[in-house]
């Protein structure tokens, strides 16, 4: 996998909206946050419209922002304002060969696992964390870089307030390419049921929903043969137990759970109790036991729709480590 260049204090920082459109607000505290941290923001032509019914812009505008993000040799990463869907209108072989020969960090989660997919594709490391909202809400509390600079008061989801800052630096450790090994270990409680083991490979996945719909097409990175060998994470907002089973059974029937080294099941949030399964990682833990499934899983760590949401280097190396009593630890190589 390319590794983009590391990013320094000084460099420039394009700001897209390849999906949803985004409230104004979370891009100006974006762009206030990152020229605080000494970056240089640039905020694209539509990233904040036209709107185009629930899209940010039209297709031809979003895909015209990225493409220039991508070409601007003096662009050193791309953050995304934020998910909800429109990704997939963009997906090509042009833009792919656009992301191989000119090779930056992509920033983002939700829908955008989309683009993780087609950089996976290029093969470029991207980085799958949070986006606007989070730098605006999130930023780094400029005395300490402690926690988060708003209270947790005013903050709608503020659970795990106390790594914010943690993971707010890891995010910029990562693009920065200053992260040491032993600097880089998450720890957290895994879910009961989750099962213990040791496993490395190089990390990919994303947005369970987004990724499955790219199936059967060039950009499906949940294929047994993409997935050999390899550590897969995936997280959700707001689908069903059973239709998340539904897409697990499928990536079992494919093969696509066994060719993996483990797996990292982030949150699934914004679902409700059914007549099967008490939670969503009851029925995870229960699928992957009836099928057999025995490498390293981890449930609900801290991946996805939450505050607490671990940066992730898709196509990096990282170790897994799910001990008996469900403590889950990944840590970069």
């Amino acid at each position: 996998m390319i590794r983009p260049d590391a990013l320094r204090r000084g460099d420039r920082i394009a700001i897209v909206s390849p999906a949803t459109k985004v409230a104004p607000c979370w891009v100006e505290g974006a762009v206030a946050e990152l020229e605080r941290l000494g970056y240089r923001p640039e905020p694209s032509p539509h990233v904040s419209g036209p709107a185009s019914g629930s899209f940010a812009a039209s297709d031809a505008d979003r895909l015209d922002d990225l493409r220039r993000a991508l070409a601007d040799p003096g662009v050193k990463a791309i953050l995304c304002a934020r998910g909800g869907y429109g990704c997939v209108h963009l997906l090509s072989d042009d833009l792919q060969r656009l992301v191989a020969d000119n090779p930056k960090w992509l920033v983002g989660f939700s829908d955008i696992s989309a683009l993780h997919a087609l950089w996976q594709m290029a093969g470029v490391e991207s980085i799958h964390c949070s986006m606007a909202k989070q730098l605006t809400l999130f930023g780094l509390d400029p005395e300490s870089e402690e926690g988060a600079a708003l209270p947790a008061s005013e903050i709608p989801d503020a659970e795990g307030l106390e790594h914010i800052g943690f993971t707010t630096r890891l995010m910029l450790g990562l693009l920065a390419d200053e992260v040491a090994p032993e600097s880089a270990t998450v720890e957290a409680a895994a879910a009961e049921g989750s099962r213990a083991g040791v496993a490395e490979g190089e990390m990919v996945g994303g947005n369970l929903a987004v990724l499955n719909g790219l199936a059967a097409t060039p950009w499906d990175i949940l294929t047994p043969e993409y997935l050999r060998g390899k550590l897969l994470f995936l997280e959700d907002i707001g689908e069903k137990i059973y239709q998340v089973e539904r897409m697990l059974t499928r990536l079992r029937l494919a093969g696509a759970l066994d060719a993996t080294a483990g797996i990292v099941f982030g949150r699934f949030t914004e679902y409700s109790p059914d007549a099967n399964h008490d939670s969503m990682e009851e029925m995870i833990c229960r699928r992957l036991r009836e099928w057999g499934i025995t490498k390293p899983i981890a449930t609900r760590f801290p991946i996805g729709h939450t505050s607490y949401n671990v940066p992730i280097v898709e196509g990096r190396r990282m170790r897994l480590e799910v001990t008996p009593d469900a403590m889950a630890r990944l840590t970069y190589l």
